[in-house]
């Protein structure tokens, strides 16, 4: 680049398209089989929040919806959605790409238990090669005619999360977080990483709001009174839902049946990813 390059009028200039003074996309290709509709990363600053429930719950929500969906398993060293779905099966491939799993209700997921030997096997990678496997599950797996793919991303703001913010286009994002006070601070570095690379927050979940007496009905606050509303409203974005502690949940994910639950918790969830709008690619 030219000492008098100005990058508002490059007309003429020999490095045209190539100059190091517009930005750069990072942005992966998919499979050349995938058809892909909206991308939507599940987030959260700390671990053990619910992640992996809400991706799982979202998906099978918009499954019932008439949607076709996918998920994701960005989770690498933690990976467990294949145990909510029940799945045990491993990932066939083709010469086109690897071919993702289908739950029995047709929930198409990619995880790396479904790539070990054994699902016990620990992932003991570094940085690199996981944020590598996890643009893999994008630009080798064959996601076809997937209308929403659900991104069930590992906690915090490292390698991973930026490796999906930067190679994905991710078209909105959906914080969990938990009633502790903590987390305020922790919803805080997730929705500053977002902005800073420019992904639209369609809004915050919390998870183990409120446990509900079988008996009279009575929501009880186990953790404490919620601030959700409040952090909300510091960062302008809206609660989506507020899912309960609720046993019959645990027990659907530990039996690998979670496409059986009731409930109608994420249904305003559901109708604001309907809602948001396609990144440009």
């Amino acid at each position: 680049m030219s000492e008098n390059c100005s990058p508002q009028d490059c007309a003429g200039c020999p490095s045209a398209g190539n100059c190091s003074s517009q930005p750069q996309s990072f942005l992966e290709k998919p499979n050349a089989m995938s058809s892909i509709g909206k991308v939507i990363g599940i987030v959260s600053g700390k671990g053990g929040v619910g992640k992996t429930l809400v991706s799982s719950l979202l998906a099978v929500t918009m499954q019932r919806r008439g949607k076709n969906t996918g998920i994701l398993d960005a989770d690498i060293t933690g990976p467990s959605v294949p145990k909510a779905f029940g799945i045990h099966d491993k990932a066939d491939a083709c010469e086109f790409g690897i071919i993702p799993v289908k739950s029995k209700m047709g929930t198409d997921v990619m995880s790396v238990n479904l790539l070990l030997e054994n699902e016990s096997d620990p992932v003991v990678w570094r940085g690199p090669v996981i944020a590598g496997v996890v643009k893999q599950f994008w630009t080798d797996v064959i996601w076809k005619d997937i209308e929403y793919l659900f991104v069930d991303m590992p906690p915090g703001t490292g390698d991973v999360p930026l490796t999906v913010f930067q190679s994905l286009p991710v078209d909105g994002i959906v914080i969990v977080t938990s009633p502790q006070e903590l987390v305020s601070m922790i919803v805080g570095k997730a929705v500053k990483m977002a902005q800073m690379m420019n992904i639209p927050i369609l809004g915050i979940i919390e998870n183990m709001s409120y446990y509900e007496c079988p008996d009279c009905g009575k929501k009880i606050n186990v953790f404490g009174e919620s601030h959700v509303d409040e952090i909300a409203q510091q960062y302008g974005i809206p609660v989506l839902a507020k899912l309960p502690i609720n046993s019959d949940l645990a027990k659907l994910c530990d039996n690998g049946t979670i496409e059986l639950f009731e409930g109608d918790w994420l249904e305003s969830a559901a109708d604001k990813i309907e809602a948001a709008e396609k990144k440009a690619k």
